[in-house]
C-alpha cells in the first residue's frame, strides 16, 4: 500500500523543502506558487485522481474494457485526463495492488509491466493512445 503512495509523498515533500527554502529567502509569493504547483503534481501522479481500482478476477463479470495501470506512470495519468468522464466506462486495475494484474500485463507486454495497458474483448494494447481509447468508447 505504501508503495502506491511513495511518489505523491516524495512530490508534496519536494514542494514543502523547496517552499520553505523560497519563504526563508524572503520570497513569500514565490514560496507559495511552488507549493501549490507540487502540490497539484503529487495530487495528479497520485493514486487519488483514478476511479476506485478493481481486481483482475472482478474484470471478468464485466463487459467493459479493462485498464491495468499504476500510480505515478504519467502515461496512465495522460490516459484518465484524456478520457475525462469517460474514465468510468472502463475498469482499472492496479498493478501494484493485484499480482495477477501483474502477470496479465507482463502477458501482454512481452513480460514487462508496461501500463497503461487496455485490455477490449481479450485483445491487449500496450500503451494505446488515449484518444484511440476515448474513440473505442461509446459517447457518454
Amino acid at each position: 500500500m505504501a508503495r502506491r503512495w511513495r511518489l505523491f509523498a516524495v512530490t508534496a515533500v519536494a514542494g514543502v523543502v523547496v517552499a520553505a527554502g523560497k519563504w526563508a529567502t524572503g520570497s513569500i509569493g514565490a514560496a507559495a506558487v511552488l507549493l501549490v504547483f507540487f502540490l497539484v503534481l503529487a495530487v495528479a501522479t497520485s493514486p487519488l485522481v483514478f476511479p476506485r481500482p478493481v481486481t483482475a478476477a472482478a474484470t471478468r463479470a464485466d463487459s467493459r474494457p479493462v485498464v491495468y495501470w499504476r500510480p505515478g506512470c504519467p502515461y496512465c495519468v495522460r490516459l484518465r485526463t484524456v478520457l475525462g468522464p469517460r474514465a468510468d466506462q472502463v475498469q482499472w486495475v492496479d498493478i501494484w495492488q493485484d499480482p495477477e494484474a501483474a502477470a496479465i500485463v507482463r502477458g501482454f507486454a512481452d513480460g514487462n509491466e508496461t501500463v497503461p495497458t487496455v485490455v477490449i474483448d481479450g485483445e491487449g494494447f500496450v500503451n494505446p493512445s488515449p484518444r484511440w481509447l476515448k474513440e473505442k468508447l461509446q459517447p457518454a
